[in-house]
C-alpha cells in the first residue's frame, strides 16, 4: 500500500483509510460487530493504516468498534476521531466549549482504548465559539499528550486561516468527489498554501458512484440517503450519466467505477487521502485497487471535458442538513 503524507505534518498514512462510520451509524441498522472487526482486521492485512470514527457516531459505539478492533494493532495504526456535535432532545447541536472539548477527548480515549488520539477533528464549526479558543484547547491537549494532530471537517477557510493561525491544522476533512467538486473553488488551494492535508469523505458519493446504485433504488427511512434531495428518484435517474463516464472509462482500464473514482481523487493532489467508508469484504478489496491505477494527464483531462458537459441533479443536503449534519 502507497502510504502519503497529510500536509507538512509530517503525519504518515495509507493512500485511502477506512471511513467506519457506516457500520453503526447512518446507513440503516447497525451491522454486527464481530463481522466488522473481521473486516478492519482485514483492512490492516490489506495495507490500509488509517482509521476514521467520531464521538457522534452511535453515538459513541461505533468509537467502541473501532477501539476494540484496532487495540491489538495499535502502534501500526493511525486513528482519527471527531468532537463538537452532541443530541440534545433529539436535536443536532454543536458545542465546541474548550470544557467539553476536554470532556470529550476523556470519552473517547476510554472507547478507543488508547492513551493518544492521532488526529482530532472539530466535526462541525460552532458558531457560538470563537475559533481561536477551539484552537487553543487543541494546543493544550496536544502539548499534555492526549492528542498528536488537529484537525478541522467541512470548515471554511477563513475559519481554518483562523485556526491555522494558533494551532497548526494537520488535515481538514471534506466531501469532495467527482459530484461534489466544491472544495476545488476555494479549499484546495487554501490547504495547499498552508501545507494542509485533505481527507475527502464520501469519495464514492455515498455509493452512488460504484455504479451499484440504479435509477430505480429505494432507501429505507432509516439510512440517511432517503432524505438526500441527490438520492430523489428523479434525481438518481438524471445522475446516471456520472455513472456512464464512470463505466467507459473503467473499461478502458480494467477497472470498475469506484476504482476510477477513487483514482481520480487521488490523482489531484499528493497530500489528498481518500476514506471510502465499507461493510463488505469485496467492496473493501475493490477500494484497495484504486490504489494500483493510473490515470493520465490525457485521462484526466478528457475527464475534466466530460464532467463540464454534466449537470449534477439535486442538493448533497437539504437546508436542515445542511446546518446540522454530522454525517
Amino acid at each position: 500500500m502507497e502510504t502519503r503524507i497529510l500536509g507538512k505534518s509530517g503525519l504518515k498514512v495509507s493512500a485511502l483509510g477506512l471511513g467506519c462510520m457506516g457500520m453503526s451509524h447512518g446507513y440503516g441498522a447497525v451491522h454486527d460487530k464481530k463481522e466488522m472487526i473481521y473486516l478492519i482486521h482485514k483492512a490492516i492485512d490489506l495495507g490500509i493504516t488509517f482509521f476514521d470514527t467520531a464521538e457522534f457516531y452511535g453515538p459513541y459505539i461505533n468509537e467502541e468498534l473501532v477501539g476494540e478492533a484496532l487495540k491489538p494493532f495499535r502502534e501500526k495504526v493511525v486513528i482519527a476521531t471527531k468532537f463538537g456535535i452532541k443530541m440534545v432532545e433529539g436535536i443536532q447541536e454543536q458545542d465546541s466549549r474548550p470544557e467539553i472539548i476536554r470532556k470529550s477527548v476523556e470519552g473517547s480515549l476510554k472507547r478507543l482504548q488508547t492513551d493518544c488520539i492521532d488526529l482530532y477533528y472539530q466535526h462541525r464549526v460552532d458558531p457560538k465559539v470563537p475559533i481561536e479558543e477551539v484552537a487553543g484547547a487543541l494546543q493544550d491537549l496536544i502539548s499534555e499528550g492526549k492528542v498528536k494532530h488537529f484537525g478541522m471537517s467541512e470548515a471554511g477557510v477563513k475559519t481554518i486561516r483562523r485556526a491555522n493561525a494558533v494551532q497548526p491544522v494537520t488535515a481538514v476533512e471534506s466531501e469532495y468527489s467527482l459530484w461534489w467538486r466544491k472544495p476545488e473553488d476555494e479549499l484546495i488551494p487554501t490547504l495547499e498554501e498552508l501545507g494542509i492535508g485533505l481527507v475527502p469523505f464520501s469519495p464514492l458519493g455515498r455509493g452512488f458512484l460504484t455504479g451499484k446504485i440504479g435509477a430505480d433504488a429505494t432507501f429505507a427511512k432509516n439510512d440517511f440517503r432517503y432524505a438526500v434531495p441527490r438520492f430523489s428518484p428523479e434525481n438518481l435517474k438524471a445522475n446516471q450519466v456520472v455513472v456512464e463516464l464512470l463505466n467507459s472509462i473503467a473499461a478502458q482500464k480494467k477497472a470498475t467505477p469506484a476504482q476510477i473514482a477513487l483514482a481520480w481523487l487521488l490523482a489531484q493532489k499528493t497530500w489528498i487521502v481518500p476514506i471510502p467508508g465499507t461493510t463488505k469484504l469485496e467492496r473493501l478489496e475493490e477500494n484497495i485497487g484504486a490504489v494500483n491505477i493510473s490515470l493520465t494527464k490525457e485521462d484526466l483531462s478528457n475527464i475534466q471535458s466530460a464532467l463540464e458537459k454534466i449537470e449534477i441533479a439535486g442538493d448533497r443536503y437539504t437546508k436542515e442538513m445542511e446546518e446540522k449534519t454530522g454525517l
